[in-house]
């Protein structure tokens, strides 16, 4: 749960900071995109104590608000603007970490 709280503060009070546009150059901000949403995904399923579809059905869904959310509020931050391909990205990344929990699941299992 404190690695989901520590990437929520990274991408909402980190992302207000000035120092944060263009702090990555594109195309390389994509990829780091979708690693934190795989990361964000896989804890968000590890963190909620259910299992089975439900588990990913939560992380993943969780995690795309989350990127929803995110653009959203980007739109009114000086500097930056929303896009379709960080979305895109981010959706990425949570089938990434979806992929990566239901691999943890079936070696445990």
């Amino acid at each position: 749960m404190l690695l989901v709280l520590g990437i929520l503060t990274g991408l909402f009070a980190g992302g207000a900071h000035p120092a944060a546009v263009n702090l990555i150059p594109s195309p390389w901000d994509k990829l780091v995109h979708a690693v934190i949403f795989a990361l964000l995904t896989w804890a968000i399923g590890a963190a909620s104590g259910i299992t089975g579809w439900r588990r990913l059905g939560l992380a993943f869904l969780g995690a795309v608000l989350i990127g929803l959310l995110d653009e959203w509020h980007q739109m009114y931050l000086p500097g930056r603007k929303a896009g379709w391909d960080d979305l895109a990205a981010d959706v990425t990344g949570s089938l990434i970490g979806i992929a990566l929990l239901e691999a943890g699941w079936r070696r445990r299992n």
